[in-house]
């Protein structure tokens, strides 16, 4: 009697479905950002302050496009990250 309810017991556990298998998407952080630009080397941040005013003005006016173009290639970079 006893190996009939073991018996039963043991097939009644064997009858239920497994628990179904679900996908879970954890998103995981990655660098998009593969490749810095190099920062320009600006020639107003090499000057001193008994330099000319002339010559400051002079010096913005040459970095302007150098900074221009950083921006544009940060930019491109950051683009890339959307």
């Amino acid at each position: 009697m006893k190996k009939w309810i073991l018996l039963s017991v043991l097939l009644a556990g064997c009858g239920a479905l497994p628990p179904a298998t679900q996908r879970v998407d954890i998103p995981v952080l990655a660098p998009c950002v593969k490749e810095v630009p190099p920062r320009p080397d600006y020639e107003f941040g090499k000057m001193s302050i008994s330099d000319a005013d002339g010559e400051k003005v002079l010096a913005l006016a040459r970095d302007w496009p150098r900074g221009r173009a950083y921006e544009q290639k940060l930019e491109a970079v950051i683009a890339g990250c959307l």
